[in-house]
């Protein structure tokens, strides 16, 4: 019995330990240290730093051997020589500063993946408590739709009113039966989106923890030029100039230099030979007649331009991106002020003196139905602004660079909802 015990408590256990609850400012680090793309993407750094090993290095110097035979115009000869190619312009240094720059560009396109990919899964967190909270509203909803469903019944079984107001009240709580329905398949859609991006599987709980607070349209001053792309942007650029100078440092192609002994022997008489030998230098210049790399260097500096263009055009782009975000969260406060503050406190007191009117007889069922499907479509429109306020809060970190990843102060794990 006891090993039985402990059997059940450690599959309990194995099957908690897939359950993971997590905060919306979690989910940006758990993106990092888990997703897939990020994994495969950082080998680029690797390949880039692999490039930089084999860059700015002199090339292998060659040897060669030549033997003659003797013949009746020349003796027997033998000749050794080696020779090694170096470079008249800075052409290694450039090549190891461009590589580096690589290695940097790699980083930030690493970078640039992460950025996209928390601000996408943050997103999808902020819709699922957005959903949770819609859920929450349409089961108070369906709650009084079926206290009122059963009040009508009631008083149509007494004969103090019609059938069809029974059937009506019945009808209107199906329907918000249907629509709490619908909000849950938005909800499995959106966990299944976003649970390979944080490192579960398809079959893994996930439940994401917290409320979306208050608006506050509190800005603090803009980072933009941190932005990942904006700096691969910038890398790119002086990788460009780099390149460019490194075509003009190709004009001139390598000086080879190298030294070369040589031994002689010939037959002067009768088992008699005579033996002679040298040793030499050499050094080949090759001039710049014909090919004097025009192609690449016009190539390397058009490159260099529309880089420089490139970064001129970011930096506009982010800063379009920013002030739309910054305007669309103003929007929603805005709007979920007058909502919650004005206009649905007058809403919810018609509603309620209109059930008690109901109650009493005073007015049909449909007129109560309308101001209560008013009251749901006011809130409902309160929390998607909420919503909307918090997506564009995430579009505008994400455009100005404030979104990274974060090391969870505690993380606990238990059954999802």
């Amino acid at each position: 019995m006891s090993h039985r015990i402990i059997f059940l408590l450690i599959f309990s256990f194995s099957l908690r330990a897939n359950a993971l609850d997590l905060t919306v400012s979690e989910i940006a680090s758990r993106v990092s240290q888990h997703h897939p793309s990020l994994k495969a993407a950082r080998l680029a750094i690797d390949e880039a730093k692999g490039r930089q090993l084999g860059s700015g290095r002199l090339s292998n110097p060659t040897v060669g051997v030549d033997f003659q035979n003797e013949s009746a115009v020349s003796p027997q000869a033998l000749g050794v020589s080696i020779d090694q190619a170096f470079p008249v312009t800075g052409r290694l240094r450039l090549e190891r500063k461009l590589t580096s720059q690589l290695v940097a560009s790699a980083e930030m396109e690493v970078r640039e993946v992460e950025r996209q990919l928390m601000a996408k899964a943050m997103s999808s967190a902020v819709e699922l408590l957005a959903l949770e909270q819609q859920r929450e509203l349409r089961k108070r909803q369906t709650k009084l739709a079926e206290e009122l469903s059963k009040f009508a019944k009631s008083r149509a079984d007494a004969g103090e009113l019609s059938a069809l107001d029974a059937a009506q009240a019945q009808v209107d709580t199906q329907r918000l039966l249907l629509e709490a329905r619908r909000i849950e398949t938005q909800r499995v859609g959106l966990l299944g989106g976003l649970k390979p991006m944080i490192g579960l599987k398809p079959n893994d709980a996930l439940t994401i923890t917290g409320q979306l607070p208050k608006p506050s349209t509190a800005i603090s001053g803009s980072t933009w030029q941190d932005r990942a792309d904006y700096q691969l942007a910038k890398r790119k650029l002086e990788a460009a100039g780099t390149d460019s100078e490194l075509a003009k440092a190709r004009k001139w192609e390598d000086v080879t230099a190298g030294v070369f002994a040589a031994q002689e022997r010939q037959d002067v008489g009768a088992n008699s030979t005579e033996n002679t030998g040298f040793v030499g230098f050499r050094v080949s210049i090759p001039l710049p007649f014909w090919n004097r790399n025009q192609g690449e260097i016009a190539e390397k500096n058009a490159s260099s331009t529309r880089a420089q263009l490139e970064v001129e055009a970011l930096e506009t782009q982010i800063l379009a991106e920013s002030e739309t975000a910054a305007q669309e969260m103003d929007a929603n406060a805005k709007m979920i002020s007058e909502t919650t503050d004005k206009l649905l406190p007058l809403v919810v007191e018609q509603t309620t003196k209109l059930e008690k009117a109901y109650e009493t007889g005073q007015i049909d069922l449909i007129t109560l139905l309308r101001a209560r499907e008013q009251r749901l479509q006011l809130e409902a429109a309160s929390l998607d602004a909420l919503r909307d306020f918090h997506l564009a809060r995430i579009r505008y970190e994400a455009a100005t660079g404030k979104i990274a990843p974060v090391r969870p102060s505690s993380t606990t794990t238990k059954d999802s909802k």
